[in-house]
């Protein structure tokens, strides 16, 4: 057992290197600008907060990120319509333009590594992934957090969520 927590953490960590530097050097944006941006282009409107959590940022690191990715053109901050205090962050055109890239510059050295194996140990591989992010979420319980750079419409594309699908199981 310990042989393989090990090879599944080099592995893990190999694998996050190449999808993030891929996906971050574009615009020489963080790790958590990436996945502000993608989560953002999936759900449009959250707040500074709730951005920050997702990312898990503090508020101030989460604002200041958000005031720099405005600059930048590629978030715009909305007054919300439940409370004139606050401010909701919505992707501009460029920041969705740029999500998608980002999205493609993380799945490309990822399908490549996946292409590597047969179509019969992608599908076993497939199946343990989906065991092992169910087990994540029971950890972490943070769905949302889980999946701050995930490319929802590949992901669901052949079958459901397994971290949406823990989500739904807890609220029943």
């Amino acid at each position: 057992m310990e042989r393989t927590a090990n090879l599944l953490g080099a592995a893990s960590l190999a694998l996050t290197d190449l999808s993030l530097s891929a996906a971050t050097q574009a615009r020489r944006l963080s790790t958590s600008s990436a996945a502000a941006l993608v989560s953002l282009a999936a759900h449009p409107g959250l707040s500074v907060s709730e951005l920050g959590r997702r990312v898990k940022l503090s508020q101030p690191a989460a604002a200041r990120m958000v005031d720099s990715l405005e600059t930048a053109g590629l978030v715009a901050k909305v007054p919300s319509s439940v409370n004139r205090r606050w401010v909701t962050v919505r992707p501009t055109r460029l920041g969705s333009a740029l999500a998608r890239q980002l999205l493609t510059g993380r799945n490309t050295p990822l399908v490549g590594v996946v292409s590597k194996l047969d179509e019969s140990d992608q599908q076993t591989l497939a199946g343990l992934l989906e065991k092992l992010l169910a087990h994540v979420y029971a950890e972490v319980g943070e769905g949302q957090r889980i999946c701050r750079l995930c490319d929802r419409k590949s992901c669901t594309r052949s079958a459901p969520c397994p971290v949406g699908e823990c989500e739904r199981a807890e609220e029943t």
